[in-house]
């Protein structure tokens, strides 16, 4: 399977969990809109995500997935599956125990995340009992990474990467016939999403089993003490532990930003929280069909391509990914810059939500725009150097431009409110993205192949063009007074004109297009 088909099986399905994301949060903008309790739901939800970006996605995935490729790689098959095994019982009762800590301590979570929800005692409230009912969904997610970084690494990413809409589904379930039920009997429907998370991650958890079994690697939990020893004697778990030290603090260090940014967001104007939350899910959807995708078909690649010591292969992948983010995450950027307004017009503008939210959504969204290419390729570069299991230097820039974001907060969050959260998370990840490249190319890891520059001045003509043309469908059609099929249409409308004329322009002055879907 050749690596653009791998990466489009990614990102169709990718697509699938957006799209069925998207229409979990109109309805929720819908039923919802913006105000004190949507945003207690968010800063509960964001909880356990951060739990499983910390651990789950990331520290865990960063540390698992390249030791389990070099061991399939030089040890054989029989080794790998012991090795499984093992890390499967040494984190589910790490999970366990982060489970119960977790529950128990939720009020300490929700003050450390949003303090500001105190101003209402009963958003406060609602935060705590909402962790609670989630929080447990962390460790159905860990053991979801757990099984995706095995069927990864065998090149079987159907599974892994269509379980998110199975969440996604459960919470629109939720919402449609759950939350009228709550209502009726007295109790806030916006805990009917909370119940739709866990439904979901105990989903996405059910049908890796068959996967796994299908190709003899469902991984045996010890349960036993001695089990759980042997367990953590085993070489494999102490390289990965010793690997998710930096690791962790790598990831840590981006989840404390959002902290930050969410505990300030939450001490500004009410909905701010929601406001972030909107603009960022929009924000994933090109840094998850591209930078996702991506990842996920390249880093267990990259991995055996450093286990093997081919160092051409390693190169040219990375060269490959490179490129493919600048041919599409780019055209994704200047749509987010100059085409905000109408993209949250017709997505969200309906029933509780304002027009003043869709004003305010657009300016967060403008400034994660700023970014985005950096955002999409630092999934790309990051592997790099995972790949040679060396996650020490991706945690030194990280922390770096940790302190980077805070001080452009500083600046902009005075000026420009919670836009200026955005904008400080797009400007702080082109510098990480920069760093991240100069360090794999003067460490000859990366070389670049030749018609870089070339290419980027073809992309940069098609992105001008692109832009005059989406400015022009922004400025010459009052979306917020459009009817919702009228502004549906017309967007669909200017975005496949959009494509057209970018690809097209591209095709004229000759870039590769070919060639990179061949890789």
């Amino acid at each position: 399977m050749s690596l653009f088909k791998a990466a489009s099986i990614v990102s169709l399905f990718t697509l699938a969990s957006r799209v069925t994301g998207l229409l979990r949060d109109l309805l929720m903008a819908s039923m919802f809109g913006a105000n004190a309790l949507t945003d207690a739901f968010n800063v509960a939800f964001r909880i356990p995500n951060l739990f499983r970006r910390l651990f789950a996605e990331g520290a865990f995935s960063q540390a698992f997935v390249p030791v389990l490729a070099a061991t399939k790689a030089k040890e054989g098959e029989a080794r790998t599956r012991a090795l499984i095994s093992d890390v499967a019982t040494a984190l589910f009762w790490v999970l366990l125990l982060v489970c119960v800590l977790g529950v128990l301590g939720a009020p300490l979570l929700v003050w450390l995340l949003a303090s500001g929800l105190e101003r209402d005692r009963s958003s406060m409230d609602a935060a705590v009992q909402m962790t609670r009912w989630m929080f447990p969904y962390i460790g159905c997610m860990s053991l979801v990474a757990l099984s995706a970084g095995v069927l990864n690494t065998w090149r079987r990413f159907v599974v892994s990467a269509a379980t998110p809409v199975l969440l996604n589904l459960s919470m629109i379930a939720a919402a449609w016939w759950l939350a009228p039920y709550f209502q009726a009997r007295g109790i806030e429907p916006i805990y009917a999403m909370a119940a739709g998370v866990m439904v979901g991650g105990v989903l996405q958890l059910a049908v890796q089993i068959p996967a796994l079994r299908s190709l003899g690697l469902l991984p045996r939990i010890g349960v036993t003490w001695g089990a759980v020893r042997l367990a953590w004697s085993d070489a494999g778990v102490r390289r990965i532990l010793k690997l998710m030290g930096p690791a962790l603090l790598g990831v840590g260090v981006a989840q404390i930003s959002l902290m930050i940014n969410t505990q300030i967001a939450s001490h500004l104007a009410p909905g701010s929280v929601t406001w972030l939350f909107y603009a960022d899910r929009l924000m994933e959807f090109p840094t998850a069909l591209l930078g996702v995708a991506l990842g996920v078909v390249l880093t267990p690649q990259l991995a055996a391509a450093k286990a093997s010591d081919d160092s051409e292969k390693y190169s040219a992948m990375l060269d490959w990914g490179l490129r493919l983010v600048l041919l599409l995450a780019v055209p994704c950027g200047v749509g987010l810059l100059v085409f905000a307004t109408p993209l949250v017009a017709t997505l969200f503008y309906r029933g509780a939500l304002h027009a003043s939210d869709v004003g305010q959504i657009a300016l967060a969204l403008i400034g994660y725009g700023v970014g985005l290419v950096g955002l999409v390729a630092i999934k790309v570069l990051a592997p790099g150097y995972y790949a040679s299991q060396d996650i020490r230097t991706p945690v030194k820039i990280a922390v770096c431009v940790l302190v980077l974001t805070q001080l452009f907060n500083l600046v902009m969050v005075p000026w420009l409110a919670h836009a200026g959260l955005a904008l400080s998370i797009g400007v702080a990840a082109l510098v990480n993205a920069s760093w991240l490249l100069v360090g794999l190319i003067r460490r000859k890891a990366f070389r670049p192949e030749p018609g870089w520059g070339k290419l980027l001045i073809q992309i940069t003509v098609a992105a001008l063009l692109l832009a005059a043309l989406l400015f022009w469908f922004s400025q010459a059609f009052d979306w917020l007074a459009l009817p919702e099929g009228k502004r549906a249409g017309l967007m669909l409308g200017a975005m496949a004109l959009s494509a057209c004329v970018y690809f097209g322009v591209l095709a004229l002055a000759g870039a590769p297009l070919r060639k990179l879907l061949r890789r």
